[in-house]
């Protein structure tokens, strides 16, 4: 397998406290060493001005197949994920069927393989159909290579589930991975129950309602002594609670998605449907509350939401279109732009929290860092350089962002998957 030496970059690897200019060799597909001298033999990249980070993992990204393609497909969710410096996603099961079988599991790491785009792990569902009445067979999905266990972008609803779903996690040393919803108080909402929604005459979602079902969960995972991953943070309670069950030991992460620290409800305004997103846009003293749970590590992951719905479906009326926007090619650049920019996050901050930790949390080995034997996966970034989101452009066959037109920093520029250039 070739040998590709990263020359002149700046590395940046949380797990070794390494930030500083230098080469990195990777060789038959696995990190081989830093600190190197070229032997004539290698593929040279220069990276001159760049930083060099572990490959990014995301947490949760929906790729839709089977059974939803006119959304995305496998071949098109991996390709967006590639162009937006994922080397590996965790795909979530609200498919058609759902992944509550190890057929499916099979199916999507097959389509995953052939598509050859970047590394896809599977996260199964907790409840058969994912309709929360009863347990996947959560054994069988584990055997078959499931990483994790949710009903996202579900929430649990039953306690007693939960429960035994979280018991039953720990025979598989697997966590389930909660959104946080008390869905009797968010239907037929549009948009965050607030100012705005009052002026605008729309339903509005409580913060109360992610709240609420936050305290639950968290609590049962004490109780169990259970990994919980809190996806889709967006509230002010939700980042104060987690702040406080953390500091009493319990095993409970948490993950943002970024258009939740960067955009308000004032977006609504529009009454543009790609601003309608679940959890919603909330309000400004929610998004200073969720900076703040990054910037203490409240928070411990940002993820980039990856919800692609069909153009088709977000011209409809606000009330009828769906939850949901394309994100993988804009997560980076958007954490740079709202975090790193500003000075909220260093640059070590933002590989640990869209690297090294998702990695951790889903127990991928190999994955998140830069030490010698670990996977190939690396991804190279032009920090910055500046871009226009053009929504037209993207890999994924969904186009529905709500930031096409805007300027962000930072831009991809190598992705690196298993010691094979991909990007």
């Amino acid at each position: 397998m070739t040998r590709i030496l990263i020359r002149n970059g700046r590395l940046i690897d949380p797990t070794q406290q390494l930030d500083r200019v230098t080469n990195l060799l990777i060789e038959e597909g696995h990190i081989a060493a830093i600190d190197v001298e070229s032997n004539g033999q290698e593929t040279i990249i220069d990276a001159a001005d760049k930083i060099v980070v572990p490959g990014l993992v995301d947490m949760h990204a929906q790729l839709r197949e089977p059974g939803r393609e006119e959304d995305e497909s496998i071949e098109t969710g991996t390709a967006a994920a590639l162009a937006g410096g994922f080397t590996s996603i965790a795909c979530l099961p609200n498919t058609h069927p759902p992944i509550d079988s190890q057929g499916v599991v099979e199916f999507v790491r097959h389509q995953a393989a052939r598509a050859d785009h970047c590394n896809v792990f599977v996260i199964a569902c907790v409840s058969s159909e994912r309709k929360g009445e009863e347990l996947a067979e959560m054994g069988a999905l584990a055997a078959a290579g499931a990483v994790a266990f949710t009903d996202a972008p579900s929430p649990i609803f039953n306690s007693e589930l939960m429960r035994r779903a979280l018991e039953y996690s720990l025979m598989f040393d697997r966590p389930i991975l909660a959104h946080p919803e008390a869905p009797e108080l968010t239907r037929e909402a549009l948009m965050h129950e607030g100012l705005v929604s009052t002026i605008l005459g729309l339903k509005g979602m409580p913060a109360e309602a992610e709240d609420i079902v936050a305290g639950r969960d968290t609590r049962l995972a004490e109780i169990t002594g259970a990994r919980l991953h809190l996806i889709n943070i967006s509230s002010a309670g939700s980042v104060e609670h987690i702040r406080r069950v953390k500091a009493r030991g319990v095993k409970v992460t948490a993950s943002i998605c970024p258009h939740h620290f960067s955009l308000t409800d004032e977006s609504l305004r529009s009454f543009d449907a790609n601003f309608k997103l679940n959890p919603p846009l909330r309000s400004a003293d929610h998004v200073e509350e969720c900076i703040a749970g990054l910037k203490d590590g409240t928070i411990d992951a940002i993820a980039s939401g990856h919800a692609p719905r069909a153009a088709e479906k977000k011209l409809q009326e606000l009330d009828r279109a769906p939850f949901g926007l394309t994100s993988l090619e804009t997560a980076l650049s958007l954490t740079i732009t709202r975090l790193v920019e500003p000075g909220h996050l260093t640059w070590s901050d933002l590989v640990l929290k869209m690297s090294t930790n998702p990695a951790r949390i889903l127990g991928l080995e190999g994955k998140g860092t830069l030490q010698p034997g670990a996977d190939g996966d690396v991804t190279i970034i032009a920090p910055t350089d500046r871009w226009t989101v053009d929504a037209p452009s993207f890999a994924s066959k969904s186009a529905c962002t709500p930031l096409a037109g805007m300027e962000l920093t930072g831009k991809v520029e190598t992705v690196i998957v298993g010691g094979r250039v991909k990007k």
